[in-house]
């Protein structure tokens, strides 16, 4: 089965980056060239997806405007002969197919994922926060789009181990391994679990393949947590009633949702490129020696 379809919600209001996201949403803040969410459509894109959905709220389009063509801009990148520059804004403009559907209050990640109800329809589908990045050769939406082909078109929730000290900081999933060390058949998620009270230390952060028996749960399940309706109730349920799995993907993850994790997927994704990586070594030793440290 070919998962084709992508959810991207972007419709939170970004206020751990104000003032910037006063009038800049969240996403389009660049880390390096690129904005936050163009490596996340990369990722899908890589993936195999076909057709991104974004979840927004007002003050967002400039986010589906990037992903559209400017054909004002190419003329003028070609006219002044920058065809590099010109080639490179065309492929964005031509890297997927962009719907957009606004979510007019933002009541939890469950709300927003049904909001793309009507464009999804009764196929399986992607999930991907933008603001969790993930490095690896294979991108992790596709590990988790090869397990589910493995499991019987299972739903699968990417996992990643964290510091037990950590476990309140994330949903944390129970089960029993069905591949070896890597694949679980998921019984449950707890959301934020002491670390006494962890069943695992084994994370979500923001990479789902789901079922779209999950809509119908959505539909159904009343405010959870913070008075919004919970993605992680209605996994929950969805475990119990279909085949959940929960996977460990390759890759290093970066919360860029925050300014610490921003800044180190700053730091990490500059000396992984050739043509910065020399320079940002540069800057740390510099920088390390100013401040003695």
């Amino acid at each position: 089965m070919k998962i084709k379809k992508a959810v991207i919600p972007v419709a939170g209001k970004g206020t751990r980056f104000l003032p910037a996201t006063k009038q800049i949403p969240k996403e389009m803040i660049p880390i390096i060239d690129k904005p936050m969410i163009h490596y996340a459509v990369q990722e899908a894109v890589d993936s195999g997806i076909e057709q991104i959905i974004f979840v927004t709220s007002s003050g967002k389009t400039s986010i589906e405007d990037y992903f559209d063509r400017n054909m004002e801009l190419e003329g003028f990148l070609e006219k002044n002969g920058k065809e590099n520059y010109r080639s490179l804004i065309e492929n964005i403009g031509k890297m997927t197919e962009v719907l957009t559907v606004r979510q007019k209050e933002q009541l939890g990640l469950g709300h927003a994922i049904l909001c793309a109800k009507e464009l999804i329809g009764d196929e399986t589908f992607a999930v991907i926060l933008g603001d969790d990045l993930v490095i690896d050769s294979n991108p992790v939406t596709k590990q988790l789009i090869e397990c589910s082909q493995r499991n019987d078109n299972g739903s699968v929730i990417g996992v990643m181990e964290v510091p037990p000290s950590d476990t309140n900081k994330y949903g944390i999933v129970d089960g029993q391994y069905v591949e070896e060390n890597k694949t679980l058949k998921m019984d449950r998620m707890v959301e934020k679990p002491e670390p006494k009270d962890a069943p695992t230390n084994l994370a979500t952060p923001g990479r789902y393949i789901l079922s779209p028996k999950i809509f119908k749960i959505l539909e159904e399940i009343p405010k959870g947590v913070g008075g919004e309706y919970q993605l992680t109730d209605a996994i929950n349920i969805l475990a119990k009633e279909d085949k959940v799995f929960a996977h460990i993907f390759e890759g290093d993850r970066f919360d860029t949702g925050s300014i610490k994790g921003y800044l180190e997927a700053t730091v990490e994704f500059a000396l992984r490129r050739e043509e910065y990586s020399d320079v940002m070594k540069d800057i740390l030793k510099r920088k390390v020696k100013e401040h003695g440290l």
